[in-house]
């Protein structure tokens, strides 16, 4: 028996759109993750982009568990000599772009390479309620049904 591989024309991508609200973000982006790569799929390919097109509305009301939300910090280097700065979850939540966090949590658990930087174009993260994506009709995904871990109520 020989292995599957998935050729671009036998690929099926589908649009799914996920509410982040009261989401974990480590089990929310895990969860993305994995839809981006395709790996939830039988026909499973790692050198093709055989994932789906996910959708987050709601990005600025996810939560984190235990003291993560005040003393996660995000590190970045300005390039300059001396020029590494950095802000808590809670400042970028609750800053200008509060779906930073979850885009931030979903690329930092793909695999690094051209391959995850094209998956990951197939992501697009909303802070509010509303998308502009309903012609493509994306199927809903109910992320608390999974487990019940996934969510939290406050």
């Amino acid at each position: 028996m020989k292995t599957y591989s998935a050729k671009a024309s036998e690929i099926e991508k589908k649009w799914i759109l996920i509410d982040a609200e009261g989401a974990v973000v480590g089990r929310l982006a895990a969860f993305v993750a994995n839809r981006l790569r395709g790996k939830h799929k039988a026909t499973f390919t790692p050198h093709m982009d055989c994932g789906d097109n996910v959708i987050i509305v709601n990005a600025d009301k996810v939560v984190f568990t235990g003291r993560k939300y005040t003393d996660k910090v995000y590190y970045w280097h300005t390039g300059y000599p001396g020029g590494i700065k950095d802000r808590t979850a809670r400042e970028i939540l609750e800053g200008r772009f509060p779906e930073r966090v979850v885009e931030a949590a979903i690329k930092r658990m793909m695999p690094g390479g051209p391959l995850s930087r094209t998956q990951l174009k197939n992501l697009r993260i909303y802070a509010g309620a509303e998308h502009p994506h309903e012609a493509q009709q994306p199927e809903a995904v109910d992320l608390a049904s999974f487990n019940a871990k996934n969510k939290r109520s406050a």
